[in-house]
């Protein structure tokens, strides 16, 4: 082999050089869909929806690795189901492929409750919605500001703020009712114990405001109240209804002072 070579002139030699070298080159090429199974495609199955074993079961069947990536709550879909997969259904890819899956947890993780008290109803609904809470009712109160929150319940109670609740629960808002255009009457609660001027409150439609002392016991008594039910020319007072009505108490029962009518204003 070697007089071979050495025989013949440089450029001879060289040109044998390069022939082996495309040869060697022509078979790598062909040899290298074989090596890495080029030609050896499958297409992805869909397993978004099925639950994690089944899914794994179908995908392991059929030749693929399976591996979690990530992990999710969905409130919407069942618990410990598959929510997202990687390469995506139908995808062509090489056999032994991992596929990765994104599963949904199996409870609903606790977050804490915010604070809506004193929001707009519209900034309460976008909180809710970026917490992935849910709201499940308003109910309106009287109160001059519409639609401001004026509490959070859950589970038909009161609700703090960094209370831990689980996400995707549902919250009831109390907003405010707003003034009316009627003018209506302003009650007389002069003589009545607090829970009592509150009752009536609600149930003429005003909101109750400040209460001084503040903390009083709810059986004392209201002495003085604003507005008052009479305007200073002794004629009935009217508000718009979801106005606020402020009121002072005392433990002792005030003395009622009558009103002199015959000298009330038409």
């Amino acid at each position: 082999m070697f007089k071979f070579i050495t025989g013949k002139p440089l450029w001879a030699n060289i040109l044998l050089g390069i022939g082996i070298l495309l040869v060697l080159f022509f078979l790598f090429f062909q040899s290298l869909s074989w090596i890495t199974r080029h030609d050896k495609t499958l297409a992805v199955p869909s397993v978004t929806g099925k639950s994690f074993e089944e899914a794994k079961k179908l995908l392991e069947g059929q030749g693929f690795e399976v591996e979690i990536q990530d992990t999710v709550y969905n409130d919407t879909a069942a618990l410990l189901s598959v929510v997202k997969q990687f390469p995506n259904a139908e995808s062509k890819v090489k056999m032994n492929r991992t596929v990765y899956l994104t599963i949904n947890r199996d409870a609903a993780p606790d977050i804490d409750m915010p604070k809506l008290t004193g929001q707009s109803f519209r900034s309460a609904q976008i909180t809710i919605q970026q917490l992935k809470l849910k709201l499940e009712d308003t109910i309106y109160a009287p109160y001059f500001a519409r639609d401001l929150v004026l509490e959070q319940h859950y589970k038909g109670q009161p609700i703090k703020e960094g209370t831990k609740i689980p996400m995707g629960s549902g919250i009831v808002l109390v907003l405010g009712r707003g003034t009316g255009s009627e003018l209506l009457e302003v009650p007389d609660l002069v003589g009545l114990n607090l829970n009592e001027a509150k009752t009536v409150l609600e149930a003429n439609g005003f909101t109750s405001g400040t209460t001084q002392p503040e903390g009083a016991d709810p059986n004392w008594f209201v002495y003085k109240q604003s507005p008052d039910h009479f305007t200073p020319n002794g004629n009935v007072n009217r508000i718009r209804q979801g106005q606020i009505i402020d009121l002072w108490v005392q433990a002792e029962k005030p003395v009622r002072q009558m009103v002199d009518s015959a000298n009330a204003q038409p």
